[in-house]
């Protein structure tokens, strides 16, 4: 179930990108390759060294989509892995990991019902 996640959570940003009409990292791309080149160039003010060509292309290279959802799928499953980690061993009654990652996803479920009016 966990790590069928992954892949949906990948399909949901691929669904957000499509309803925005906008690619991930087109409004930041050349703004963090901006700020990266400018910090670098400080550095090297600062030490007197100079930093590679391939150190200086890999440090200003701003994130291409693949980047981009790749650090937002790593995120999701972190906090997926905390949550279900957390319900697990906070809860005696609950025997394993699978049976927290259902008591998450329930809760998640009863918790935006009530939000939204559906369920008392």
């Amino acid at each position: 179930m966990y790590l069928n996640a992954g892949g949906v959570t990948v399909s949901y940003f691929e669904w957000l990108k499509n309803l925005s009409h906008v690619r991930y990292g087109r409004m930041e791309k050349r703004f963090q390759e901006n700020l990266h080149g400018k910090i670098l160039e400080e550095m090297e003010n600062l030490t007197g060294k100079t930093v590679s060509e391939d150190d200086r292309r890999f440090i200003k290279h701003g994130p291409d989509e693949v980047d981009l959802v790749n650090s937002g799928l790593e995120e999701t499953m972190i906090n997926a892995t905390r949550q279900i980690m957390e319900e697990w061993k906070g809860n005696p009654l609950i025997p394993d990991m699978r049976t927290a990652a259902y008591v998450v996803a329930i809760n998640k479920v009863a918790s935006t019902y009530a939000q939204l009016g559906i369920f008392p």
